[in-house]
């Protein structure tokens, strides 16, 4: 396999683990910070939308901002880096 199809493959195979209702992602959710959460947020956004492409929210959107702030830590990254650290992320959140 190719390693553009290696990360794809990881990545898709972490979004399964984390649809899963009741695997073991599921289980760990409620024990990860919300910065272990946004993490997962933001490289899933880099992996499939590239470098944040929205402007910041307003000051009084909390959560908006949190992940948006995120988001743009993640910036320059290519969508393959992101997707493997992505599945890196939910393999290491799964053993909490």
């Amino acid at each position: 396999l190719h390693s553009c199809d290696m990360s794809q493959a990881r990545f898709d195979a972490a979004k399964t683990e984390i649809e899963k209702k009741d695997g073991e992602f599921a289980a760990n959710f409620a024990k990860m910070s919300n910065d272990q959460k946004l993490v997962i947020y933001a490289l899933f956004k880099q992996s499939t939308v590239g470098d944040v492409n929205t402007e910041r929210p307003g000051m009084l959107d909390f959560t908006g901002k949190s992940k948006w702030d995120a988001w743009e830590k993640q910036k320059g990254i290519s969508s393959e880096d992101a997707m493997g650290k992505y599945a890196d992320a939910v393999e290491e959140y799964k053993k909490l």
